[in-house]
């Protein structure tokens, strides 16, 4: 078991709800962690929650900010990157949804776990090692209706994750991907109300349907998938590897 303490974590999407219990539980495993987001003050107030070192601004859709954030850290050791920042995008039937809203889901999605992992990775090759979580989602593996950018954006993460373990993986980083299944949340709560406004159920029924297609029949819990991060990076022998962390997920029939 591989051990935390002195490593540097970066966490985009940091100010959010998962990326703060991601942080949390990385501080508390002994990694200095640096939180990356949008929201300057949302940051700063996570920071403080989660017990954070640092924050840095940064849009991971834009390569001129991911740039300047590699730059802003460059007296980082970031040996540990957590690629966390996504958008839910619309939930539409496909026939629905226009070109803009598509492609602003793969711009955070796909283009910013490229960008991320193309401005951080060079450090980690450098030193002979590194670790990249790309945090997926069942979602992109089984169905989930009205939902195609969404789900075609983390599929499209899966495949950059395995192929990009291939690639780095023997100048000594891992790179995996963590697929959490339905996570309470803001998130998910916003998109039961777009699904009851979408089929004229309520948004209880709308949460009840979905978590029935989990084995366990409930959702999971943001600790939990902070639990999960922490103990894949403890592994050292994980690499292009995707960690199914969903209550037991069942593709609707």
């Amino acid at each position: 078991m591989r051990s935390l303490t002195g490593r540097t974590a970066l966490v985009t999407g940091g100010a959010g709800p998962l990326g703060q219990a991601f942080a949390g539980a990385l501080a508390e495993a002994g990694a200095r962690v640096v939180l990356a987001g949008r929201d300057k003050e949302a940051l700063t107030e996570a920071a403080a929650r989660v017990g954070a070192d640092r924050t840095a601004i940064c849009d991971v859709a834009d390569p001129s900010a991911v740039g300047s954030l590699a730059v802003e850290l460059a007296d980082e050791d970031v040996s540990l990157l957590v690629n966390n920042a996504g958008v839910a995008g619309p939930v539409l039937p496909l026939t629905e949804i226009a070109p803009d809203a598509w492609d602003e889901v793969f711009a955070v999605n796909v283009r910013g776990v490229y960008l991320m992992c193309r401005a951080f990775l060079p450090p980690m090759i450098a030193a002979g090692r590194g670790d990249i979580v790309n945090i997926a989602s069942v979602s992109g593996k089984r169905p989930l209706l009205n939902r195609t950018p969404y789900t075609a954006s983390k599929m499209a993460l899966l495949g950059l994750t395995r192929t990009l373990a291939g690639e780095v993986g023997p100048q000594g980083v891992a790179v995996n991907s963590l697929s959490p299944g339905p996570v309470r949340g803001p998130r998910m709560s916003r998109n039961f109300r777009l699904t009851a406004e979408l089929t004229g159920c309520s948004e209880e029924e709308a949460e009840r349907d979905f978590a029935s297609r989990a084995a366990l029949g409930r959702l999971v819990e943001e600790t939990e998938v902070a639990d999960a991060l922490v103990a894949m990076l403890a592994m050292p022998g994980l690499c292009g590897a995707d960690i199914d962390l969903s209550a037991g997920m069942i593709a609707p029939a």
